[in-house]
Protein backbone atom coordinates (compact mmCIF):
# COMPACT_ATOMS: atom_id res chain seq x y z
CA UNK A 1 0.00 0.00 0.00
CA UNK A 2 1.63 3.27 -0.79
CA UNK A 3 3.03 5.57 2.04
CA UNK A 4 0.54 8.31 1.64
CA UNK A 5 -2.74 6.25 1.63
CA UNK A 6 -1.01 4.32 4.95
CA UNK A 7 -0.88 8.05 6.66
CA UNK A 8 -4.14 8.76 5.47
CA UNK A 9 -6.00 5.61 6.85
CA UNK A 10 -3.59 5.92 9.99
CA UNK A 11 -4.62 8.97 10.83
CA UNK A 12 -8.51 8.91 10.21
CA UNK A 13 -8.66 6.30 12.67
CA UNK A 14 -8.94 9.26 15.05
CA UNK A 15 -12.24 9.93 13.79
CA UNK A 16 -14.78 11.83 15.55
CA UNK A 17 -15.81 15.15 17.02
CA UNK A 18 -12.59 15.57 18.84
CA UNK A 19 -10.58 15.66 15.55
CA UNK A 20 -12.06 18.93 14.90
CA UNK A 21 -9.90 20.40 17.66
CA UNK A 22 -7.20 17.78 18.44
CA UNK A 23 -5.89 17.40 15.00
CA UNK A 24 -4.48 20.65 14.47
CA UNK A 25 -1.46 19.40 16.00
CA UNK A 26 -0.43 19.03 12.90
CA UNK A 27 1.07 22.79 12.82
CA UNK A 28 2.30 23.05 15.83
CA UNK A 29 1.68 25.19 19.55
CA UNK A 30 0.33 28.91 17.57
CA UNK A 31 -2.06 27.46 15.80
CA UNK A 32 -3.29 25.37 18.94
CA UNK A 33 -3.14 27.99 20.99
CA UNK A 34 -5.61 29.88 18.57
CA UNK A 35 -8.02 27.36 18.94
CA UNK A 36 -7.96 27.27 22.72
CA UNK A 37 -7.46 30.82 23.38
CA UNK A 38 -11.22 31.08 21.06
CA UNK A 39 -12.91 27.98 22.64
CA UNK A 40 -15.54 28.77 25.19
CA UNK A 41 -14.80 27.36 28.58
CA UNK A 42 -17.27 25.43 30.64
CA UNK A 43 -16.82 23.65 34.17
CA UNK A 44 -18.77 20.85 33.52
CA UNK A 45 -16.90 19.28 37.11
CA UNK A 46 -17.27 21.96 39.31
CA UNK A 47 -19.17 20.45 42.60
CA UNK A 48 -19.74 16.64 40.98
CA UNK A 49 -19.98 14.86 44.43
CA UNK A 50 -19.67 10.63 44.35
CA UNK A 51 -17.94 10.17 40.87
CA UNK A 52 -16.83 7.34 39.95
CA UNK A 53 -13.45 5.90 40.55
CA UNK A 54 -10.72 7.65 37.48
CA UNK A 55 -9.99 4.24 35.30
CA UNK A 56 -6.75 3.40 33.25
CA UNK A 57 -6.62 5.59 30.26
CA UNK A 58 -8.37 8.81 28.56
CA UNK A 59 -12.28 9.29 28.59
CA UNK A 60 -13.80 12.34 26.88
CA UNK A 61 -17.56 13.25 26.52
CA UNK A 62 -18.56 14.46 23.40
CA UNK A 63 -21.59 16.24 22.36
CA UNK A 64 -22.99 17.49 19.66
CA UNK A 65 -25.80 20.46 20.37
CA UNK A 66 -28.80 21.77 18.20
CA UNK A 67 -27.69 25.88 18.84
CA UNK A 68 -28.95 27.77 15.96
CA UNK A 69 -27.31 30.74 16.92
CA UNK A 70 -25.02 32.25 14.22
CA UNK A 71 -27.66 30.93 11.45
CA UNK A 72 -30.28 33.57 10.06
CA UNK A 73 -33.97 33.20 10.27
CA UNK A 74 -33.47 31.82 6.17
CA UNK A 75 -30.95 29.79 6.62
CA UNK A 76 -32.61 27.75 9.69
CA UNK A 77 -35.86 27.83 7.40
CA UNK A 78 -33.73 26.05 4.70
CA UNK A 79 -31.56 23.71 6.54
CA UNK A 80 -34.93 22.64 8.35
CA UNK A 81 -33.97 23.80 11.43
CA UNK A 82 -37.39 25.88 13.21
CA UNK A 83 -36.97 28.70 14.82
CA UNK A 84 -36.43 27.69 17.91
CA UNK A 85 -33.83 25.15 20.01
CA UNK A 86 -33.72 23.31 23.32
CA UNK A 87 -30.17 23.46 23.28
CA UNK A 88 -30.30 19.48 23.98
CA UNK A 89 -27.16 17.00 23.16
CA UNK A 90 -28.15 15.78 19.90
CA UNK A 91 -25.33 13.46 19.46
CA UNK A 92 -23.49 11.78 22.71
CA UNK A 93 -20.14 10.03 22.11
CA UNK A 94 -17.99 8.97 24.65
CA UNK A 95 -13.82 8.64 23.50
CA UNK A 96 -12.17 6.66 25.11
CA UNK A 97 -7.48 6.89 25.04
CA UNK A 98 -5.73 3.83 25.83
CA UNK A 99 -3.08 4.69 28.46
CA UNK A 100 -0.16 3.57 26.25
CA UNK A 101 -2.52 5.77 23.71
CA UNK A 102 -2.45 2.60 20.77
CA UNK A 103 -6.13 2.08 20.58
CA UNK A 104 -9.08 4.70 20.63
CA UNK A 105 -12.73 2.99 21.21
CA UNK A 106 -15.75 6.12 20.29
CA UNK A 107 -19.00 4.71 22.13
CA UNK A 108 -22.39 5.91 20.82
CA UNK A 109 -24.78 6.90 24.00
CA UNK A 110 -28.33 7.02 22.19
CA UNK A 111 -29.50 10.12 22.49
CA UNK A 112 -32.81 8.92 23.81
CA UNK A 113 -31.37 6.70 26.33
CA UNK A 114 -33.81 6.08 29.54
CA UNK A 115 -32.07 7.74 32.39
CA UNK A 116 -32.50 9.07 35.87
CA UNK A 117 -31.39 12.80 35.88
CA UNK A 118 -29.35 13.59 39.49
CA UNK A 119 -30.95 16.14 41.46
CA UNK A 120 -30.45 20.11 39.85
CA UNK A 121 -30.94 23.73 39.40
CA UNK A 122 -32.85 23.59 36.48
CA UNK A 123 -30.56 26.00 33.65
CA UNK A 124 -33.61 28.41 32.44
CA UNK A 125 -35.60 28.64 35.89
CA UNK A 126 -33.21 28.44 37.95
CA UNK A 127 -35.69 26.53 40.58
CA UNK A 128 -34.48 23.28 41.93
CA UNK A 129 -35.76 19.94 40.73
CA UNK A 130 -35.60 16.76 42.43
CA UNK A 131 -34.15 13.36 40.64
CA UNK A 132 -36.12 12.18 37.71
CA UNK A 133 -36.25 9.98 34.67
CA UNK A 134 -35.69 11.75 31.40
CA UNK A 135 -34.03 10.96 27.92
CA UNK A 136 -30.10 11.74 28.23
CA UNK A 137 -30.50 14.28 25.88
CA UNK A 138 -32.46 16.58 28.01
CA UNK A 139 -29.69 16.41 30.87
CA UNK A 140 -27.91 19.19 29.04
CA UNK A 141 -30.82 21.46 29.15
CA UNK A 142 -32.13 21.06 32.12
CA UNK A 143 -28.72 21.20 33.67
CA UNK A 144 -26.09 22.14 31.45
CA UNK A 145 -22.84 19.92 30.72
CA UNK A 146 -22.45 19.26 34.75
CA UNK A 147 -25.51 17.81 34.33
CA UNK A 148 -24.57 15.59 31.34
CA UNK A 149 -21.51 14.71 32.86
CA UNK A 150 -23.12 13.14 35.94
CA UNK A 151 -26.14 11.66 34.39
CA UNK A 152 -23.03 9.92 31.59
CA UNK A 153 -20.87 9.18 34.84
CA UNK A 154 -24.00 7.36 36.77
CA UNK A 155 -25.38 5.63 33.79
CA UNK A 156 -21.70 4.39 32.36
CA UNK A 157 -19.83 4.32 35.75
CA UNK A 158 -17.34 5.43 33.28
CA UNK A 159 -15.20 8.76 34.70
CA UNK A 160 -15.33 11.39 32.11
CA UNK A 161 -11.71 13.32 32.07
CA UNK A 162 -12.73 15.50 29.64
CA UNK A 163 -16.02 17.79 28.21
CA UNK A 164 -16.38 18.87 24.37
CA UNK A 165 -19.05 20.57 22.95
CA UNK A 166 -19.58 21.25 19.43
CA UNK A 167 -22.93 23.00 17.38
CA UNK A 168 -25.15 22.79 14.27
CA UNK A 169 -23.14 26.07 13.08
CA UNK A 170 -19.34 24.83 13.81
CA UNK A 171 -20.42 21.20 11.97
CA UNK A 172 -21.72 22.83 9.03
CA UNK A 173 -19.09 25.34 8.01
CA UNK A 174 -15.99 22.65 9.11
CA UNK A 175 -17.91 20.43 6.25
CA UNK A 176 -18.03 23.43 3.54
CA UNK A 177 -14.27 24.29 4.37
CA UNK A 178 -12.87 20.75 3.31
CA UNK A 179 -14.95 20.64 0.40
CA UNK A 180 -17.70 18.30 1.61
CA UNK A 181 -17.34 14.72 2.52
CA UNK A 182 -18.31 11.57 0.91
CA UNK A 183 -20.92 9.60 1.64
CA UNK A 184 -22.26 6.08 0.75
CA UNK A 185 -25.99 5.30 0.70
CA UNK A 186 -27.12 1.65 -0.55
CA UNK A 187 -30.18 2.66 -0.90
CA UNK A 188 -32.35 6.27 -1.06
CA UNK A 189 -32.21 8.37 1.62
CA UNK A 190 -35.14 10.34 2.16
CA UNK A 191 -36.00 12.24 5.35
CA UNK A 192 -38.67 15.24 4.80
CA UNK A 193 -38.35 16.36 8.54
CA UNK A 194 -34.65 16.77 8.17
CA UNK A 195 -34.57 18.49 4.74
CA UNK A 196 -32.79 14.97 3.66
CA UNK A 197 -33.15 13.62 0.24
CA UNK A 198 -29.93 11.43 -0.77
CA UNK A 199 -30.16 9.09 -3.86
CA UNK A 200 -28.42 5.18 -3.42
CA UNK A 201 -24.92 5.41 -4.04
CA UNK A 202 -21.67 8.02 -3.23
CA UNK A 203 -22.68 11.73 -2.97
CA UNK A 204 -20.63 14.49 -2.06
CA UNK A 205 -22.31 16.46 0.81
CA UNK A 206 -21.95 19.92 1.29
CA UNK A 207 -22.48 21.91 5.37
CA UNK A 208 -26.38 22.07 5.08
CA UNK A 209 -26.32 18.41 3.46
CA UNK A 210 -24.07 16.78 6.15
CA UNK A 211 -26.38 18.19 9.07
CA UNK A 212 -29.22 17.04 7.54
CA UNK A 213 -27.75 13.65 6.86
CA UNK A 214 -26.68 13.29 10.71
CA UNK A 215 -29.90 14.75 11.75
CA UNK A 216 -32.64 12.44 9.57
CA UNK A 217 -34.59 10.26 12.16
CA UNK A 218 -37.40 8.91 9.87
CA UNK A 219 -35.34 6.99 6.97
CA UNK A 220 -35.72 3.76 8.04
CA UNK A 221 -36.99 1.45 11.45
CA UNK A 222 -34.05 2.69 13.69
CA UNK A 223 -34.48 5.93 14.42
CA UNK A 224 -32.11 7.31 16.95
CA UNK A 225 -30.07 4.23 16.72
CA UNK A 226 -29.78 4.66 12.89
CA UNK A 227 -28.89 8.28 12.93
CA UNK A 228 -26.17 7.40 15.62
CA UNK A 229 -24.49 5.12 13.16
CA UNK A 230 -24.58 7.06 10.26
CA UNK A 231 -23.03 10.06 12.70
CA UNK A 232 -20.30 7.78 13.83
CA UNK A 233 -20.08 6.88 9.66
CA UNK A 234 -20.26 10.70 9.08
CA UNK A 235 -17.36 11.55 11.55
CA UNK A 236 -14.77 9.05 10.05
CA UNK A 237 -15.64 10.15 6.68
CA UNK A 238 -14.86 13.60 7.82
CA UNK A 239 -11.76 13.54 9.28
CA UNK A 240 -10.59 11.39 6.50
CA UNK A 241 -11.52 14.02 4.05
CA UNK A 242 -9.99 16.76 6.26
CA UNK A 243 -6.82 14.86 6.19
CA UNK A 244 -6.72 13.53 2.17
CA UNK A 245 -7.08 17.14 1.35
CA UNK A 246 -5.11 18.61 3.67
CA UNK A 247 -6.87 20.90 5.07
CA UNK A 248 -5.37 19.78 8.73
CA UNK A 249 -2.02 20.01 7.16
CA UNK A 250 -2.12 23.33 5.66
CA UNK A 251 -1.91 25.96 7.99
CA UNK A 252 -3.94 28.62 5.22
CA UNK A 253 -6.85 25.86 4.91
CA UNK A 254 -6.70 25.29 8.67
CA UNK A 255 -7.05 28.46 9.67
CA UNK A 256 -10.15 28.68 7.75
CA UNK A 257 -11.25 25.68 9.46
CA UNK A 258 -10.72 27.04 12.69
CA UNK A 259 -12.14 30.42 12.57
CA UNK A 260 -15.15 28.37 11.31
CA UNK A 261 -15.16 26.85 14.75
CA UNK A 262 -13.86 29.08 17.05
CA UNK A 263 -17.33 30.82 18.94
CA UNK A 264 -19.09 27.62 18.52
CA UNK A 265 -16.95 24.99 20.51
CA UNK A 266 -17.09 24.78 23.83
CA UNK A 267 -14.69 22.50 25.88
CA UNK A 268 -13.94 22.48 30.06
CA UNK A 269 -11.53 24.56 31.85
CA UNK A 270 -8.67 21.31 31.71
CA UNK A 271 -8.64 20.88 27.76
CA UNK A 272 -5.85 23.12 27.23
CA UNK A 273 -3.03 23.57 24.53
CA UNK A 274 -0.77 20.74 25.89
CA UNK A 275 -3.37 18.08 26.47
CA UNK A 276 -4.74 18.47 22.65
CA UNK A 277 -1.49 18.58 21.63
CA UNK A 278 -0.38 15.70 23.75
CA UNK A 279 -3.60 13.72 22.48
CA UNK A 280 -3.41 14.10 19.11
CA UNK A 281 0.50 13.38 18.39
CA UNK A 282 -0.93 10.27 20.28
CA UNK A 283 -3.61 9.83 17.89
CA UNK A 284 -1.44 10.17 15.04
CA UNK A 285 -0.25 7.19 15.43
CA UNK A 286 -2.76 4.96 15.28
CA UNK A 287 -4.11 2.52 12.75
CA UNK A 288 -7.72 2.06 11.82
CA UNK A 289 -7.33 -1.39 13.56
CA UNK A 290 -6.29 0.30 16.17
CA UNK A 291 -9.58 2.37 16.41
CA UNK A 292 -13.34 0.74 17.51
CA UNK A 293 -16.82 2.00 16.75
CA UNK A 294 -19.30 0.84 18.99
CA UNK A 295 -22.56 1.90 20.95
CA UNK A 296 -24.66 0.78 24.07
CA UNK A 297 -26.12 -2.67 23.80
CA UNK A 298 -30.09 -2.43 24.20
CA UNK A 299 -32.82 -3.77 25.73
CA UNK A 300 -35.09 -1.99 24.00
CA UNK A 301 -35.61 0.10 21.27
CA UNK A 302 -38.82 2.21 21.93
CA UNK A 303 -39.97 1.51 25.54
CA UNK A 304 -42.98 4.03 26.01
CA UNK A 305 -42.78 5.97 29.14
CA UNK A 306 -45.37 8.32 30.38
CA UNK A 307 -44.45 11.74 30.01
CA UNK A 308 -41.46 10.89 28.36
CA UNK A 309 -42.62 8.81 25.09
CA UNK A 310 -40.57 6.21 23.20
CA UNK A 311 -37.07 5.71 24.69
CA UNK A 312 -34.37 3.67 24.92
CA UNK A 313 -33.68 1.08 27.47
CA UNK A 314 -29.96 -0.65 28.09
CA UNK A 315 -29.49 -4.13 28.17
CA UNK A 316 -27.68 -3.69 31.61
CA UNK A 317 -25.58 -6.82 32.30
CA UNK A 318 -24.08 -6.11 28.55
CA UNK A 319 -23.83 -2.84 29.16
CA UNK A 320 -21.93 -3.11 32.19
CA UNK A 321 -19.68 -5.25 30.52
CA UNK A 322 -18.93 -2.61 28.10
CA UNK A 323 -18.20 -0.06 30.32
CA UNK A 324 -15.91 -2.42 32.53
CA UNK A 325 -13.57 -3.08 29.64
CA UNK A 326 -13.37 0.92 29.48
CA UNK A 327 -12.88 1.43 33.19
CA UNK A 328 -9.97 -1.35 32.47
CA UNK A 329 -8.57 -0.03 29.64
CA UNK A 330 -9.34 -3.66 27.96
CA UNK A 331 -10.62 -3.21 24.19
CA UNK A 332 -14.23 -3.38 23.79
CA UNK A 333 -16.03 -6.90 23.74
CA UNK A 334 -18.04 -8.71 21.22
CA UNK A 335 -21.59 -9.53 22.22
CA UNK A 336 -23.13 -12.62 21.38
CA UNK A 337 -24.81 -11.67 18.06
CA UNK A 338 -22.24 -9.31 16.48
CA UNK A 339 -21.00 -10.66 13.24
CA UNK A 340 -19.58 -7.55 11.81
CA UNK A 341 -21.09 -4.40 10.29
CA UNK A 342 -24.65 -4.85 9.31
CA UNK A 343 -26.13 -3.25 6.07
CA UNK A 344 -25.34 0.21 5.88
CA UNK A 345 -28.96 1.15 6.57
CA UNK A 346 -31.15 -1.64 7.74
CA UNK A 347 -33.17 -1.22 11.24
CA UNK A 348 -32.30 -1.83 14.87
CA UNK A 349 -30.61 -4.17 16.16
CA UNK A 350 -32.79 -7.12 17.71
CA UNK A 351 -32.71 -6.27 21.35
CA UNK A 352 -30.80 -7.56 23.90
CA UNK A 353 -27.54 -6.56 21.50
CA UNK A 354 -25.71 -3.76 20.55
CA UNK A 355 -25.17 -2.95 17.23
CA UNK A 356 -21.74 -4.68 16.12
CA UNK A 357 -18.68 -2.49 16.87
CA UNK A 358 -16.75 -2.03 13.72
CA UNK A 359 -13.34 -0.61 13.17
CA UNK A 360 -13.19 2.84 11.22
CA UNK A 361 -12.83 1.02 7.79
CA UNK A 362 -15.54 -0.92 8.00
CA UNK A 363 -17.89 2.69 8.51
CA UNK A 364 -16.27 4.50 5.56
CA UNK A 365 -16.71 4.77 1.71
Amino acid sequence: MPARRTRRRALRAAAGLAALVLATSGVGHSVVGTVTGGVHRVDPFDDLAGRPEAGRGLNILLVGTDTREGLTDEERRAYHLGSTACHCADAVLLLHVSADRDRVDLIGLPRDSYAELPAHTFAVTGDRHPAHPDKLNAALSHGGPGLLVRTVEDLTGVRVDHYLEVSFVSFMRAVDVVGGVRVCAERPLKDDYAGLDLPAGTSTLDGAEALAYVRARHVDGASDLGRMERQQRFLAAFLDQALGSGTLLNPGRLSDTVDALIGSVSADRGFGAEEMLTLARAMGRLTTADTRFGSVPIADTARDVPGLGSTVVWDGTAADRLFDAVREDEPLPDEPGRTGARDKNDGAPPAGHAPPTTTADDVLC
